[in-house]
């Protein structure tokens, strides 16, 4: 008896489900199209500030991307141009990406959003935003009567 490798969405696959259509769910290249194409992100914290890292490959100038903080949340969005035109060529696959995209990250601490920098280097967006200086508690003296 051969052993064959458990695969709970064969009959789900385009060559065996009845309903052709429903099979591309599966497809490699029908996936790729439905992936978000939002920039990935790393989010870290140090003791005084919080470092957030995004891929964003293709800004030309700093008009191409905005971020802004507000109420804890950095919001990134852009354009990436892509306007190279190539005459006399087929191109048959394209995976790099271009034009608008978003994206809103919750940050793990309180930040003091007017000293917040960024930098963009070789294709990835760093913004370092200081934590927010935290009130030292006072203590109230009550008046025994």
């Amino acid at each position: 008896m051969p052993l064959i490798p458990y695969d709970p969405f064969h009959l789900l696959r385009r060559d065996t489900h009845p309903a052709p259509w429903f099979g591309r769910w599966f497809d490699d290249d029908w996936t790729t199209t439905l992936r978000p194409t939002l920039p990935r992100v790393d989010v870290r914290e140090t003791a005084t500030d919080v470092i957030v890292t995004a891929e964003i490959p293709g800004l030309e100038s700093k008009d191409d991307v905005n971020i802004t903080v507000h109420d804890n949340h950095l919001h990134l969005y852009g354009r990436i141009n892509r306007t190279v035109e190539r005459q006399g060529e087929n191109v048959y696959h394209s995976e790099r990406y271009f034009g608008q995209f978003s994206r809103t990250i919750p940050l793990p601490a309180a930040v003091d959003e007017n000293r917040a920098k960024a930098t963009y280097r070789n294709g990835i967006l760093e913004v370092t935003i200081p934590k927010a200086e935290r009130q030292a508690g006072r203590r109230i003296d009550v008046d025994f009567h």
